[in-house]
């Protein structure tokens, strides 16, 4: 049987209102004594019990995920699995389950409202923003804590957020590119209605028009970032009458279908065509051994879980006010999918 809240302030000399407002994160209880309860609690092995500590802080100790059923799929896809284990690390540290609800799509704002007025989460996390996108105007009308992974154009109003540096990443991947002779450069990039996407066509564009090259549509494919996409793109554009020479994309699933396309037109990345990828960094698809297959800007999406999760925590517990952002930028790590132009 497990220690007791009584027994574990019993044994650090301290109330059981103390110990109890130090395990769920209130602001009046100082650093000091809170890292001294934590350690205790985990030494002891306590598991708070979650109703009864709901009911005795008006709080459901869970945060929310609405997934739509129109990006249902995303719940397979690496990105989306590691960006919820690195949340699902920090909201296991901190005492806090994940909700995780898929709903059709015309029922999400219907979900956020039941989640709230049922009291069933004390946070949300919004996922995949578009590039105006109404959650925002929504979560703040119902004043519930929320931190979006992305960042929505063209909303002025304040929110929290996390994000990579899509432009700027996207934008020094192009430079590099150019820098190794390269000036048929097509981008693959995902869907543009979402903000990210946007954002790394913008960077792709500005380092293009900035080197004096001319953008081409025929060389820009905007889809669902799958393999099969990569692979179909690799095989249409190399097609053309003047094929690209090297190719940016946005996923590394779409790399791995852009390699197969490539590879069965009998062309070595590298060599005859260079490749540059985004999110390297992932558990359950790394970017090969010590020589990266893939030069990528590389970001830990786990990391980024990690980070939203704990920054969504802080404004939940009362410890800091929104909004609360965070840029991440990504390094470019030279792999061996990259060369020189062959004259």
């Amino acid at each position: 049987m497990g220690i007791t809240l009584k027994e574990l302030a019993a044994a650090l000399d301290l109330s059981p209102t103390t110990v109890s407002r130090a395990l769920n994160g209130y602001p009046e209880v100082n650093e000091a004594t809170r890292q001294r309860v934590q350690l205790a609690a985990r030494k002891a092995g306590y598991q708070p019990n979650t109703r009864a500590k709901g009911l005795a802080t008006g709080r459901a100790h869970a945060i929310g995920h609405v997934i739509p059923l129109s990006t249902s799929h995303e719940i397979v896809n690496p990105i989306f699995a590691d960006f919820i284990a690195g949340a699902g690390e920090s909201y296991s540290r901190a005492g806090y389950d994940m909700v995780l609800s898929v709903v059709a799509d015309d029922a999400e704002e219907d979900a956020y409202r039941s989640l709230i007025a049922r009291g069933t989460v004390d946070g949300l996390m919004v996922h995949a923003p578009r590039h105006h996108d109404s959650r925002v105007a929504l979560l703040s009308e119902l004043g519930c804590p929320f931190m979006v992974h992305g960042r929505t154009s063209e909303v002025t109003s304040p929110y929290s957020w996390l994000d990579i540096n899509n432009k700027r990443a996207f934008q020094r991947a192009t430079e590099f590119l150019i820098e190794l002779g390269h000036k048929r450069i097509a981008l693959i990039n995902g869907l543009e209605t979402m903000d990210f996407a946007i954002r790394r066509r913008n960077g792709y564009e500005s380092a293009m028009q900035a080197a004096g090259l001319a953008l081409d549509p025929a060389l820009i494919r905007s889809a669902e970032m799958t393999e099969p996409f990569g692979y179909r793109a690799a095989q249409e554009m190399m097609r053309q009458p003047v094929p690209p020479t090297a190719f940016l994309t946005s996923s590394m699933l779409v790399a791995y279908g852009l390699r197969r396309g490539l590879v069965d037109l009998g062309l070595t990345l590298g060599r005859e065509v260079s490749v540059i990828t985004h999110d390297d960094d992932l558990s359950y698809l790394p970017n090969g051994g010590d020589v990266p297959l893939f030069t990528a800007t590389r970001s830990s999406v786990r990391e980024a879980g990690r980070k939203a999760a704990n920054m969504l925590l802080e404004v939940v517990t009362g410890r800091a006010a929104p909004p609360l952002t965070c840029l991440m930028e990504a390094a470019l790590v030279v792999g061996s999918s990259t060369g020189r132009l062959r004259q």
